[in-house]
C-alpha cells in the first residue's frame, strides 16, 4: 500500500512518521487490497487547548473510499482514533461483502432442504 503523508502546522518526526506507518501497516493486514492511504496531520493554533490536534485519513479501496478524522489534544491519540475508526469501517465493509456473498447460497441451502433433497 502507497502512504501519502502530509502535514499542516506539524513539523514531521520520525517518531510520529514510524507511529503513522505502523498504524498503516496495520490497516494493510485488514485490507491487502488497499491500494494507497491518505494521512493528514494537522495542528491548529486557533482552537481552544482540548482540542488541537486533527488526523484524517482516507483509505483508497475498491469501491467508494474509507474516511475518517478526528480531533484530539494529543497527536498520538488522534492517529489511533483514526486507525480504530477506519479498522471499524473495514470490518463493516467486509462483512456487508461476505453476507451478500453467502445469502445466495443459504437460500439455495434452504429450498434443497424444504425439496428433500
Amino acid at each position: 500500500m502507497k502512504l501519502i503523508l502530509s502535514t499542516h502546522n506539524l513539523k514531521l518526526t520520525k517518531a510520529i512518521e514510524a507511529h503513522v506507518v505502523k498504524c498503516i501497516t496495520k490497516l494493510d493486514h485488514f485490507d491487502p487490497r488497499a491500494i494507497d492511504a491518505r494521512v493528514t496531520l494537522e495542528h491548529d493554533h486557533t482552537r481552544a487547548p482540548e482540542k488541537q490536534f486533527s488526523c484524517s485519513i482516507r483509505l483508497a479501496v475498491h469501491g467508494p473510499d474509507l474516511f475518517a478524522k478526528d480531533v484530539e489534544s494529543d497527536l498520538y491519540a488522534a492517529i489511533d482514533l483514526v486507525t480504530k475508526k477506519i479498522e471499524q469501517q473495514i470490518r463493516k465493509q467486509h462483512s456487508r461483502y461476505k453476507t451478500h456473498k453467502h445469502k445466495d447460497a443459504a437460500k439455495l441451502k434452504n429450498v434443497r432442504r424444504a425439496a428433500g433433497v
